[in-house]
């Protein structure tokens, strides 16, 4: 039987939830927005016991970027914006001024007890609050510290701030994104997810598990630097690599890809596909399947060299033929004779597609009652985590936590007493 993500919704709410790969590891969550906590949440999946620091009565800014809104259970919005969803499963959230002396304090208390450390500040961000890595690792030596910004820790633009928009900008990843300048539409497009930052929560987590490993060696931790635009550049991936060995500059081509041909959109009789050809043997049976057997042997378009070079002319003779069938009857012809061939799905059917669905791709937890009382939100729905391992497999402990929801939880764990934690709200301190 196949692990599902299905089985472990339901397992989330027993006593014998599983204990993920990373049950071991206590992590303190400094992040906001996206790169760090999609990160933290990477960890957390993975069983970490990720606790997310957040500024009094306002949390993380992601908790605000709405529309879309969380619904309540009458299908009206709530003030709960879908995006920290997004990113902040199986957290528990404590509220600190750090500010404050006492905040400081408390947040220094957590470090002492925390494998990880993960923070977006500017650069000496936190220095002003003794909390930057220079000063924890002198209380905690064994601390693996995270930091994330957008340029890194020195160079002329460390001070800068930075966001994914103008990283995707930056690194010329607009410059290969959208159609020509030439055709309709064209010009410089954004991806439609802020896809440096996920790639950098991805790279951080990869990042600290590392050293992680170089820890269980040596007992010590490390400072980890990791800037979008590093990121941003390394994701140029194979158009780097053709700009740097060539010299030639890549350009927008749309759909198309710059290596490979057929490998694009295709019209169809009743909207539009997908062929992903990325060899001479699915092209020859591309052909043979399409009545247009000669194409594989024509000595414009027998090898993939020849039909990069001669892809305009294919293109055309190509679509010429494709709008004879609907999408779903180019699908049924081709899957059986390993051709890539797929539908341009929106995501309201990409969700709905049987492979999707038979993943588990999609998770709803239930809030706890604190959470519930706060928001009148019964459940939230996220993306399940992609990672599948066969004997620690992720593991669902808690939905996306309401603002301060474990503050109190959290605080005890810490070894402080009702009447302590009453004196520092009374204080604002938490």
């Amino acid at each position: 039987m196949q692990p599902s993500h299905a089985s472990t919704t339901s397992q989330a709410t027993t006593a014998s939830t599983p204990s993920g790969a990373l049950s071991h590891l206590k992590v303190l969550d400094l992040s906001r927005v996206l790169a760090g906590p999609w990160c933290t949440q990477m960890l957390a999946d993975l069983g970490a016991d990720v606790v997310k620091v957040e500024r009094p009565g306002v949390g993380d800014d992601t908790r605000h970027w709405g529309p879309p809104f969380l619904k309540d259970g009458e299908g009206q919005d709530t003030a709960h914006a879908t995006y920290f969803t997004a990113c902040n499963r199986n957290k528990r959230s404590i509220t600190i001024d750090m500010a404050q002396d006492q905040g400081q304090a408390l947040i220094r208390k957590m470090a002492l007890e925390s494998d990880i450390l993960v923070e977006n500040f500017k650069v000496g961000g936190l220095a002003q609050y003794g909390l930057d890595y220079a000063s924890l690792q002198a209380l905690n030596p064994r601390l693996i510290y995270c930091s994330v910004t957008g340029f890194g820790q020195y160079g002329p633009y460390a001070q800068r701030a930075g966001y994914d928009l103008m990283i995707q900008a930056m690194s010329g990843m607009m410059s290969i994104t959208g159609r020509p300048d030439d055709v309709p539409g064209g010009g410089p497009q954004r991806v439609g997810v802020a896809l440096t930052d996920l790639f950098t929560g991805v790279y951080a987590c990869s990042a600290i598990l590392a050293a992680v490993e170089v820890r269980n060696r040596t007992g010590q931790g490390q400072h980890i630097d990791m800037a979008l635009l590093d990121v941003g550049m390394a994701i140029l991936a194979n158009q780097a690599a053709g700009l740097l060995n060539t010299g030639k500059v890549p350009q927008r081509q749309g759909n198309s890809h710059p290596s490979l041909a057929p490998y694009q959109d295709f019209p169809t009789a009743d909207g539009a596909m997908l062929l992903a050809i990325g060899n001479d043997g699915q092209f020859a049976r591309f052909c043979e399947a399409a009545g247009q057997p000669q194409w594989a042997t024509d000595p414009l378009y027998a090898s993939n060299s020849l039909r990069v070079k001669n892809r305009e002319a294919l293109i055309e003779a190509m679509q010429a033929v494709t709008r004879t069938r609907s999408t779903a009857q180019w699908i049924t012809l081709l899957e059986d004779k390993a051709v890539p061939c797929g539908p341009i799905n929106d995501m309201g059917q990409a969700f709905a597609d049987a492979q999707v669905q038979a993943r588990g791709l999609v998770v709803n937890q239930p809030l706890a009652p604190a959470g519930i009382a706060q928001t009148a939100i019964q459940s939230i729905a996220t993306v399940a985590s992609p990672l599948r391992l066969s004997a620690t497999p992720p593991v669902l402990h808690r939905a996306p936590p309401v603002l301060g929801e474990h503050t109190d939880e959290v605080l005890q764990g810490l070894g402080l007493q009702a009447s302590e934690i009453a004196a520092l709200r009374a204080q604002g301190v938490v």
